[in-house]
């Protein structure tokens, strides 16, 4: 190592207060080869010569009046004697000083005179200094000779500074020197009046140091910086100087900035064109010849601080000083995150010119493996600073203030970063990434020590304090390879772990006793959090950045982290994540937000997303693993290939998409659903409270519930994420609109629900935040994903049915939905002039509706409580297309795909009779509590525990209604507008849809305009969306849009809800209220006799069937079959409407549950035949009978 034989040179020259023998001693071995000695024979006799300089300057430089020279150990006595002062220069010499000689004061006197003219001539802070003053007043003469006794200096040093050219250039070079490093020398027998006077005027932050000469060239500065760091920590000269300059790391930092400084100032004197004497000439080049001295000297300077700073790191023991270098390095770079202006990262000339960045090639450049070695001890001591905050970026650890807060401390590692080698010395660090997968350390378990149960506790209170803790804790054990590991054991997992968790009390106390403060106060105190976690995550990124811009193998180490971090974290989407598996929620949102960033340099540019990565096990890692527990559904077959290569012209791009589409989805959506549990669990109890007239304002558990629900939406609702995120999900529905049918099928299936799921999210609880964001590629995903051609691609019904919600809540325009707050802007098309996406985009007008009416079937699958809030949505998008002239070319298109709308069709009467009963069930007995609770006597004559009772089924009953109330209203209204147009009539008078649309009309009517109507009149009706005369009009038109139709007539005629006396009444009561306009209601009004007339011919063909052979009778519903057909799975024959209708609901054989589709069964043409043959039998001989 190079540095070794210099320092070593420097120790064993002599240093400070060396005499002639030394020098001729030092002259015959510089004659004589060097021995090369070790590194230890080095640093000893270093040490010995340092402390023989200290006992050589105390018994060889005697004052004059015998007392002790004022070296280091004297002045260590006598420090306010120690002289400082450059500006004033002595007239004569001191008394032990020898007398100068006439021809050496003239040539001093003509040298301090250029030295002068030079000074002027200066630029610069310290130059401008000198010169105010007073350097260049006549009044003050120099011999240009310092003044220093014989004994100290030897004849050949006197001879050398006799010949520096002025006093003034000396005195400049010692202003430097207290300027640059804080140091001011001083001669052991500098006893002149001059140097009397300047100590007066000294800086407390300036050491004085003793060489044995104050003479400052650029050959002995090594000798003078190595002095000052020499000094031991107690040494008293260091008591007044700043707690930086004590400690060696931060001491250089600074003098590194200010030499850099100094040097920036300094201008080289520009020439003059005008013709000037030769005498002239000679005194500018003297001039130019003082100042770059003078810069090469500052070069040297900042140069050997940079050297001596790598040495103390290297080898700690040269200097006491510098025994804790590592540290020193940590919290230097601490500093500079804290205040920028001071940072020993950026240099007068940009970070390049910093001395953190030339300390580090200087390291590289001596040692490659104690450079590692520095880096990784500096490392360890930032990850010991993370390891003891809190989750919370507001609380910070220990007495240090801001400087041990994890922001800080994350930029403080983004600029150790900032050098690449640095940089790839992190990411190659012990604990960077979690043990691999499989290994023996990736299953080792780590078990947590819980703290010690108070003193005199007794064994059972023991016992409850352990498992308190342990809950408290919250995690007892976890495996090396897991969650837990990753926010305690990486680097990149402790700095991701810090946020704003809900259930801290630092950030839940913002919003105590929240049902007192006003909305602007929330929203500030919402603000002030949001910005805190911001900043936080800016640094973070920053960090990042930082990494993955070092190089490639930099690059490929942080994306190795990150895929870690989310194969570890497959359970994060469960409900209740365990958590001593998987990481916590603000850890998985931050490596969320940090992807969502490095993906915005393509966020407009789908086309540079390579879909290969999903189905490239080597590249993804595992996170879209198509096997075992952690396998990820695909949208197609799970056994579904492609065969085009994974060739991406940027791997990165690809890499930062994927891994965000699963961090997303780990974190941001599943945070979401959370969110959405805990408002409503709020609303609950806030209804819960107001049931026992009690307020919620001063509730404390309502209270409490609801500042964990705002704290929560500090990091959910953060402005700024869901705007990456929005846009990021536009990216990705880009994405999937272009790639080929074969790649779609084999996307992973969550990338379409996260999106579906986010968007509505963001469109129920910060719905402003869509305005602005283009969503364009989500409306074109949606559409192309519910079309009939990717029905089979899409099979999720599930995930169709969010597909339709997305449709309604983000695209419907607001003026058709009053309760929505969605910006109009959302739905609307900037490139088509502002019009709405539903009725601009071509391919909805195309196939829009038809998808939409497909959807209404298929949500059937998707729960009970779940299909009512679809189709609500979807009956509310088909009434809008159905207005617009755009679309209407696409309904009349309905009726050439007769499957298709028998199912959608079949939905609606299977949602009507349901809902149905169920609104017809509970309003009676919402009406009966109602009396009840008006009551005020026979209320509190009931128990509390009665009255609990009541009104808890009361809030369901409210519930139940409230959810089906709106779609029965939808569906009455759908049913309305589809009904009239003839095309669509046809299809429901088909035989496996007429008889079921005529008893859900009739039950309906019945429930309307019955006996019982009068139990359905409930208080405030509108709170439930019950409106009676309004569910009668729609009924009464839909009866006369098929009033003329003798196949409705016949189903009527035959339905066990028709009476006369139902019908003529319901005809009374709309011609009472004027529901129907003259046309209609004159259909309307003939309906009762047209069934009365249909009847008279039913009984009779009645009576015809009634004694068929039971072949010929319906196995299920025993009715006389008019088209048999055979069941290939049971060999059983069943009437076509009968089967039919059971598969809508059922794709199964009814017979023996095997699975059955309508195109499965085949005509049974041999019986239908007979029947045929039998009916036509029967109806000769009843011809025959009247006849006769």
């Amino acid at each position: 190592m190079s540095f070794l034989p210099d320092l070593a040179g420097w120790a064993l020259s002599g240093g400070a207060g060396r005499n002639d023998d030394q020098d001729n001693e030092q002259q015959q071995q510089q004659q004589q080869p060097m021995v090369t000695e070790s590194e230890e024979e080095i640093r000893a006799k270093r040490l010995a010569r340092l402390s023989a300089i200290r006992t050589d300057a105390t018994t060889v430089n005697p004052k004059a009046d015998g007392g002790a020279s004022p070296s280091r150990s004297t002045n260590d006595k006598n420090e306010s004697s120690v002289q400082n002062d450059h500006d004033m220069l002595p007239s004569s010499s001191s008394g032990n000083a020898p007398r100068k000689h006439d021809e050496t004061a003239a040539k001093a006197s003509a040298a301090n005179e250029l030295a002068t003219k030079t000074l002027q001539q200066m630029e610069g802070p310290l130059w401008k200094k000198i010169r105010d003053d007073g350097l260049d007043s006549k009044n003050k003469k120099s011999s240009g000779v310092a003044s220093v006794t014989e004994s100290a200096v030897p004849s050949e040093k006197k001879m050398a500074s006799s010949k520096i050219p002025g006093r003034k250039i000396q005195i400049l070079k010692e202003r430097l020197l207290e300027k640059t490093l804080k140091i001011k020398l001083t001669c052991p027998a500098s006893n002149d009046s001059e140097s009397q006077e300047t100590s007066s005027t000294s800086s407390s932050d300036i050491v004085p140091i003793d060489i044995g000469t104050d003479q400052i060239t650029k050959e002995n500065i090594s000798e003078i910086i190595a002095e000052r760091l020499a000094l031991p920590p107690n040494s008293k000269y260091l008591t007044s100087v700043p707690m930086t300059d004590q400690k060696l790391i931060s001491y250089l930092g600074a003098c590194h900035r200010r030499i850099s400084e100094e040097l920036k100032s300094q201008s080289t004197i520009s020439s003059s064109n005008v013709m000037i004497s030769q005498q002239q000439q000679q005194q500018q080049q003297q001039q130019q010849s003082f100042q770059e001295e003078i810069i090469q000297l500052l070069q040297e300077t900042k140069s050997q601080v940079v050297s001596y700073s790598a040495t103390s790191l290297m080898a700690p023991d040269l200097f006491v000083l510098a025994q804790d270098g590592p540290k020193q390095l940590s919290e230097c770079l601490t500093q500079a995150a804290l205040d920028p202006s001071t940072s020993i990262a950026i240099g007068v000339a940009g970070k390049n010119s910093s001395y953190y960045r030339a300390l580090c090639d200087e390291l590289l450049a001596q040692d490659e493996d104690l450079f590692q070695d520095i880096f990784q001890e500096v490392l360890r001591h930032f990850q010991e600073d993370l390891s003891r905050q809190s989750e919370c970026v507001m609380e910070t650890f220990g007495t240090s203030g801001n400087s041990g807060s994890g922001m800080v401390q994350v930029a403080a590692l983004t600029i150790m970063c900032s050098h690449k080698k640095v940089a790839a010395v992190v990411v190659h660090s012990a604990n960077f990434l979690l043990p691999s997968e499989g290994s023996q350390e990736a299953s080792e378990e780590v078990r947590i020590s819980l703290p010690p149960p108070p003193a005199g506790a007794t064994p059972q209170q023991v016992q409850i304090y352990r498992m308190m803790s342990a809950m408290a804790q919250g995690r007892q054990s976890y495996r090396k390879r897991s969650g837990p590991a990753l926010e305690k054991n990486t680097l990149l997992g402790l700095v991701m772990r810090l946020g704003m968790p809900m259930e801290s009390n630092v950030v839940i106390s913002q919003f105590q006793n929240v049902g007192r403060m006003t909305r602007n106060d929330v929203q500030q105190k919402t603000d002030m959090l949001r910005r805190q976690l911001k900043v936080y995550q800016d640094a973070v990124c920053g960090l990042i950045k930082a990494l993955i811009t070092a190089g490639e193998e930099t690059r490929k180490m942080v994306i190795q982290w990150f895929t870690d971090a989310l194969l570890v974290n497959t359970g994060a989407t469960a409900m209740r994540p365990d958590r001593n598996k998987v990481s916590s929620a603000q850890t998985l949102q931050n490596i969320a937000v940090v992807l969502l960033k490095l993906c915005e340099p393509f966020i407009s540019d789908s086309s540079r997303i390579h879909p290969g990565f999903v189905w490239s096990p080597e590249h993804h890692g595992g996170i879209f693993a198509t096997s075992g527990d952690d396998a990820v559904s695909r949208l197609g077959d799970m056994s579904q290939t492609c065969n085009e290569p994974y060739e991406p012209k940027n791997k990165f791009i690809p890499q930062c998409f994927f891994l965000c589409v699963r961090a997303l989805h780990l974190s941001l959506v599943a945070s979401g659903s959370f969110h959405t549990n805990i408002v409503r669990q709020v609303n609950h109890m806030a209804w819960s409270i107001r049931q026992r007239n009690n307020d919620v304002a001063t509730d404390p558990n309502f209270n409490q519930i609801l500042s964990m629900q705002l704290a929560h939406e500090v990091s959910v609702l953060a402005p700024e994420m869901i705007n990456d995120a929005l846009r990021f999900f536009n990216l990705s529905a880009g994405f999937l609109v272009q790639i080929s049918d074969q790649a779609l099928a084999l996307m992973p299936e969550h990338m379409v629900d996260d999106m579906c799921d986010y968007v509505v999210f963001v469109s129920r609880f910060s719905p402003k935040e869509l305005e602005g964001v283009d969503l364009g590629n989500i409306f074109k995903v949606v559409v192309k994903l519910l079309s009939p051609q990717y029905s089979n691609t899409v099979r999720n019904y599930n995930l169709r049915a969010k597909l339709g919600d997305v449709l309604h809540d983000v695209y419907l325009p607001t003026n058709k939905d009053s309760r929505s707050s969605v910006p109009a802007s959302v739905s609307s098309d900037p490139n088509m002039g502002g019009r709405p996406y539903l009725l601009s985009d071509s391919s909805a007008q195309e196939i829009l509706a038809p998808s939409l009416l497909l959807l209404y079937g298929e949500v059937e699958h998707t729960g009970y409580y779940e299909k009512m809030g679809h189709r609500a949505n979807i009956a509310s998008l088909l009434q809008y297309l159905w207005e617009s002239n755009e679309h209407r070319s696409a309904f009349r298109r309905i009726t050439q795909n007769r499957d298709s709308f028998v199912k959608f069709a079949n939905g609606i009467m299977n949602e009507m009779n349901s809902l149905i009963v169920t609104v017809m069930e509970k309003l009676p007995e919402i009406r009966r509590v109602q009396l009840q609770m008006a009551n005020p006597q026979e209320w509190a004559n009931l128990s509390e525990e009665q009255r609990e009772t009541i009104s808890s089924r009361h809030e369901e009953n409210e519930q139940e209604v409230k959810r089906a109330l709106p779609l029965c209203n939808k569906t009455l209204k759908m049913l309305g507008f589809l009904s009239t147009d003839s095309d669509i009539r046809g299809l429901f008078l088909l035989d496996e849809l007429c008889p079921r649309l005529v008893n859900m009309l009739l039950h309906v009517l019945t429930k309307l305009v019955g006996a019982k109507g009068m139990e359905l009149k409930v208080d405030n009706p509108e709170s439930y969306n019950f409106r009676p005369k309004e569910m009668l009009a729609d009924l009464c038109e839909i009866f006369s849009s098929y009033s003329d139709a003798i196949l409705f007539q016949e189903h009527c005629a035959k339905s066990g809800y028709y009476t006369n006396d139902l019908m003529t009444k319901a005809v009374k009561t709309c011609a009472k209220l004027k529901l129907l306009k003259d046309e209609k209601m004159d259909l309307f009004s003939s309906l009762p006799d047209n069934i009365e007339a249909i009847s008279k011919t039913i009984e009779d063909d009645e009576a015809l069937f009634m004694d068929a052979p039971d072949e010929f009778l319906d196995p299920l519903m025993c009715t006389f079959m008019k088209d048999p057909v055979f069941l290939p799975t049971s060999g059983t024959i069943i009437d076509r409407s009968t089967i039919t209708q059971h598969l809508l609901n059922d794709p199964h054989d009814p017979f023996n549950r095997k699975e059955l589709s309508i195109d499965m069964i085949t005509p049974a043409t041999e019986l239908k035949e007979r029947i045929v043959a039998w009916i036509q039998q029967k109806r000769n001989e009843k011809e025959s009978s009247a006849m006769e």
